[in-house]
């Protein structure tokens, strides 16, 4: 693929995140810290942050196996979880969060935890789609600000 069409393909990708109400502003800034220095910065804090927000995963589903529910420990779980999505401007997951924790302070999040991890498992999906492309368009590829 000729290197103009792939960076078209990269900025659409991209602007089709945040059209989809996917991410907000937050990424924005995340990708102004990236520079010559560092050139995959944006990349490696996405990869970590899905590194630990699927741990956090994995204790909320431990956490909503016991009975009965311990809603602090599910509640301090959740905050970490969407701290973590939160600095990478993953709106789309970082709302699904707010409803969990709106949903187990009534007493019933595991409709809405199994609608979160659908979100987080389609966003990592879409990063792992765009990062890739971004690696095969090499260095200095620098992406447009969101419309």
């Amino acid at each position: 693929m000729e290197r103009s069409q792939l960076l078209r393909q990269i900025n659409s990708m991209r602007q089709s995140l945040f059209d989809q109400g996917l991410l907000d502003e937050q990424f924005v800034q995340l990708e102004e810290l990236q520079d010559d220095a560092n050139p995959n910065f944006v990349e490696e804090v996405v990869t970590l942050c899905f590194r630990d927000s699927s741990r956090l995963i994995l204790n909320l589903e431990q956490a909503l196996k016991k009975s009965p529910l311990d809603f602090n420990q599910l509640d301090s779980y959740m905050q970490q979880f969407k701290g973590s999505i939160s600095s990478i401007g993953a709106r789309k997951v970082k709302d699904q969060c707010t409803l969990f924790r709106e949903y187990c302070m009534a007493g019933s999040g595991e409709g809405t935890f199994q609608r979160l991890k659908k979100e987080h498992t389609s966003l990592r999906k879409k990063f792992e789609a765009y990062f890739q492309l971004k690696r095969q368009a090499g260095p200095s590829q620098v992406a447009s600000r969101p419309k």
